[in-house]
């Protein structure tokens, strides 16, 4: 029986720092399922469609040189939920801060009180992507910045054609 892990997140868009947690949870479990989460009230930069066909690319490049699946879902719920429904036993996390412990572990805390068994696993970010912030690419990118240090040279180009779009 293969071992199942869900991560989740927005990746609005993917960055290196999702990548890195990506290819690391590769080596603990078998198969990976990305929930991209899809709520109503918030906008993203891109669809859910166009977030999918981002991380899809770079999982085949993970994928084709480490081994290991890849899956890419949407999800509009609890992530417990969603990572049962995916057949997951572990809910991957990543860390790059201290600000982020303290939420994920809450976090952890009450996934774990409604869905007991489905473990919480904690990556910490690679020193060379810890200061990366989805939130913070996209501010680069709207500004016209180089992006290219923190996402993929596919996603630069997806970013710069977003905001060249908007402009």
């Amino acid at each position: 029986m293969p071992r199942i892990g869900f991560y989740s997140g927005s990746f609005d868009p993917i960055t290196n720092g999702h990548i890195d947690i990506i290819q690391r949870a590769l080596s603990l479990v078998d198969v990976l399922v990305v929930g991209v989460g899809v709520h109503h009230g918030k906008v993203p930069l891109f669809t859910a469609e166009e977030r999918i066909a981002m991380i899809e690319a770079e999982a085949r490049a993970i994928t084709r040189k480490h081994g290991g699946e890849v899956r890419v879902v949407t999800f509009d719920g609890l992530v417990v939920d969603a990572a049962r429904e995916h057949g997951a036993s572990v809910i991957i996390r990543g860390l790059r801060d201290g600000t982020d412990f303290d939420y994920e572990m809450q976090m952890a805390g009450m996934n774990s009180a409604m869905a007991p068994g489905l473990e919480t696993v904690f990556l910490a970010a690679s020193p060379n992507t810890r200061h990366i912030a989805a939130s913070l690419v996209r501010q680069i990118a709207a500004m016209g910045g180089n992006v290219t240090p923190f996402v993929s040279s596919a996603v630069a180009r997806k970013l710069k054609a977003r905001f060249k779009a908007k402009s």
